[in-house]
């Protein structure tokens, strides 16, 4: 399992108590990629540089996915734009990958049976380790499901996160989420102008 499988699964069993922001979700997902390729030796961060290293299969499909995704040509790509481009969609698409390799469920409602519920994650051994690490306050993990807005982080929750790619890919999510937010924000306001001109007539 990986650290981006991992949050994809804490996701979903928040979602009932804390809907999570899919495009924030995303952007903490394609950051906790980042990790997982560093581990795997499929890349390696120069500054805030994403150099990628030799392709290997990593086993994982959506890993392999981002590995062949990576820039090989200099400067190469920027963490920031990274998880811009790597992002997007990319919470639906572990979504599917985990109903896909039967790690997620759909329950189907006893009163009206062709419709769906909510997709679950079942019991399984990919499951518990996701809760252990999330019960055992792993920092990085934290950190990026603080980001998505899974939770509120503890204010200590940093201290561990002393490592330089560490810091610069939490960095980066934590800008891209605000910006994000950013964003929503103003199309509201502009919404919200245009009803009122509407009104106006």
């Amino acid at each position: 399992m990986t650290t981006a499988r991992d949050l994809a699964i804490i996701a979903l069993d928040a979602a009932p108590d804390r809907p999570v922001e899919q495009g924030d979700l995303s952007l903490a997902l394609a950051g906790a990629e980042v990790f997982d390729l560093i581990e795997a030796r499929a890349l390696v961060l120069d500054g805030d540089r994403i150099l990628p290293s030799a392709q290997a299969p990593t086993g994982d499909r959506l890993l392999d996915e981002a590995t062949a995704a990576l820039v090989r040509q200099e400067p190469y790509e920027s963490v920031e734009d990274w998880l811009w481009r790597r992002g997007r969609g990319l919470s639906s698409a572990y979504v599917e990958d985990l109903e896909r390799v039967g790690l997620t469920t759909r329950p189907r409602s006893r009163r009206f049976p062709l419709r769906t519920a909510r997709t679950e994650p079942v019991d399984s051994p990919a499951r518990r380790r996701a809760e252990e690490r999330w019960a055992s306050g792993e920092p990085v993990l934290a950190a990026l499901a603080a980001a998505a807005g899974i939770h509120e982080e503890a204010a200590d929750g940093t201290a561990e996160l002393d490592d330089e790619a560490v810091t610069t890919v939490l960095a980066a999510v934590g800008d891209a989420v605000m910006e994000l937010e950013a964003v929503r924000q103003r199309r509201a306001i502009e919404d919200a102008a245009f009803d009122n001109v509407w009104r106006g007539y």
